[in-house]
């Protein structure tokens, strides 16, 4: 029976975006099984390792300088092991190089399951490695296979991506507690990342068999620095990531150490990781209308900012509140995304422009965990650090405003074409 599709607003229709379409219907769905089952695993191992940090210092004894470390990881693993995406995906390809990253991802995420503190830096290291390389690559993952639905295909990994952060965090208190562990508690995430990597794997085989010979094009990323697209893209990527892994790394410890319960924290983390879903689908929605990209800009950048000014001020017992603001603010991920996914001309223009901005973002993104670890160890409280992502929160609202301008939004309102996306292989 035939289908009808309602195109989304900038989506390409030309003759080769049909042919990428037109690709067999099995090779589409795994390809969208696979992007949800990624997106599952793109936070879930942060998001759980903040729920249990708390109690893992106490059984493992570490000191405040591992403990300020151990959220900083994920970060400067983006940025160091991220810068090194384009190379490999030049190397292997795009869907190869996500292969491994889940490979590394699982394997790091297991061995946290052990109760060292050695195992537990280890393995968070090589975990975080193979998450820089999905991060990167996922954009160009989208941009190369469903060019013609590159929103679509983004609000789904981000959305999915925001939903296993959910329940993990709602969850992985409990399931601590049935295992009798902390520790192995943490390493049960890692079971999510086998299962991404087991259905990746047909995807990744399929492009094996159907690679086209010859090596990939390579664009350095950094010149992108120098345009003001490149700039400002990595400027918002910069700040957003920031504001949400400073507060995805301590939010339910400054909850537990105002008053709340572990468990009650972790509520808390869920609900603001809830609120995060349907802000994404809502913020992109509204971003995809005409002339609306610079609303949706501003409304997650304000929102942001009145969250952390209620954490700063609200008692714990009105966590909610905080909670749903800051959790609102965090939708803002899926429109940095989509711009990234959009921006170039071709798959590696999108892959160099990705590696850019995350690579660079998530290294000065490093200062936001470690920061807000160390001034709380020095100020003995949270209000210093808060007045520091306050202050932050704002400088969001001006970066929004640059890049939202006529030029670059026209830019990002418009679907790639799949005319010069031509595949990149080794």
């Amino acid at each position: 029976m035939a289908t009808t599709t309602t195109a989304l607003p900038g989506t390409d229709t030309s003759p080769t975006a049909r042919v990428s379409a037109a690709r067999p219907r099995a090779v589409v769905v795994l390809g969208i099984l696979a992007v949800v089952l990624i997106g599952l695993n793109l936070r879930a191992g942060i998001t759980g390792a903040s729920a249990l940090l708390h109690d893992l210092q106490e059984v493992l004894g570490y000191g405040p300088f591992i403990a300020a470390v151990i959220p900083s990881i994920p970060t400067l693993c983006f940025a160091v092991a991220g810068a090194a995406t384009s190379w490999l995906t030049r190397r292997v390809g795009v869907e190869k190089a996500i292969l491994l990253a889940l490979a590394m991802l699982a394997f790091g995420l297991l061995l946290r399951g052990i109760p060292s503190t050695g195992m537990l830096l280890a393995g968070t290291v090589v975990g975080m490695s193979g998450l820089a390389v999905c991060n990167v690559a996922m954009p160009s993952f989208i941009r190369e296979h469903y060019a013609h639905r590159t929103s679509l295909m983004t609000a789904l990994y981000t959305v999915t991506m925001t939903t296993g952060a959910t329940v993990t965090a709602v969850i992985i208190v409990p399931v601590a507690q049935a295992l009798g562990s902390e520790s192995a508690g943490m390493g049960s995430i890692g079971l999510l990342s086998v299962a991404a990597f087991l259905g990746f794997l047909p995807v990744a085989l399929h492009a094996h068999r159907n690679a086209s010979p010859g090596r990939g094009t390579h664009i350095s990323p950094w010149p992108l620095l120098r345009t003001r697209q490149g700039l400002l893209l990595t400027a918002i990527f910069t700040l957003q990531a920031l504001l949400a892994y400073a507060v995805l790394s301590w939010f339910p410890y400054m909850l537990t150490t105002n008053g709340l319960t572990p468990a009650d924290s972790g509520l808390m983390y869920g609900l603001m990781q809830l609120v995060s879903v349907p802000a994404g689908m809502v913020l992109i929605a509204i971003g995809s209308r005409p002339r609306m990209l610079r609303p949706a800009f501003y409304l997650a950048s304000v929102t942001m900012v009145l969250g952390v000014a209620a954490l700063m001020l609200l008692p714990a017992a009105l966590a909610s509140v905080p909670a749903v603001l800051l959790g609102f603010g965090l939708g803002i991920f899926p429109l940095v995304m989509v711009m990234i996914s959009r921006s170039g001309r071709t798959t590696a223009e999108t892959t160099a422009m990705s590696t850019l901005a995350q690579s660079v973002g998530y290294l000065l993104a490093t200062a936001g965990p470690f920061g807000m670890g160390l001034l709380h160890s020095a100020t003995g409280g949270w209000t210093v650090p808060l007045i520091l992502l306050l202050a932050i929160a704002l400088a969001q609202i001006v970066v929004a405003h640059l890049l939202t301008g006529k030029k670059l939004a026209a830019a990002a309102s418009t679907e790639p074409s799949t005319k010069t996306s031509a595949r990149t292989r080794p």
